[in-house]
């Protein structure tokens, strides 16, 4: 899977996940007690249902903004996925 960057320090980087399902933070462990990123949505292909893409983004950015963005970079359309909003 893709996981794809919005908002802070790595806007609009990517890069490959290889897990099965993807981490709710990112990075996962940061020693710091406050994650860098938040699993936001999860894009699943529309042929079979998997993942092909998860965004990120960072804490302070609202959940409408978030989308906005997504959707203006054009992820769903990308991956040829649905995106599903990820409830923490």
């Amino acid at each position: 899977m893709r996981a794809l960057f919005v908002g802070g320090m790595v806007d609009n980087s990517e890069l490959d996940l290889d897990a099965a399902q993807p981490p709710a933070h990112y990075p996962e462990n940061t020693g710091a007690g406050r994650p860098r990123y938040r699993l936001h949505h999860i894009g699943e292909h529309n042929s079979d249902g998997e993942i092909a893409y998860v965004v990120y983004a960072a804490p302070e950015l609202a959940d409408y903004e978030v989308e906005r963005i997504a959707s203006e970079r054009g992820y769903p359309r990308r991956f040829d996925a649905t995106p599903a909003l990820v409830t923490s």
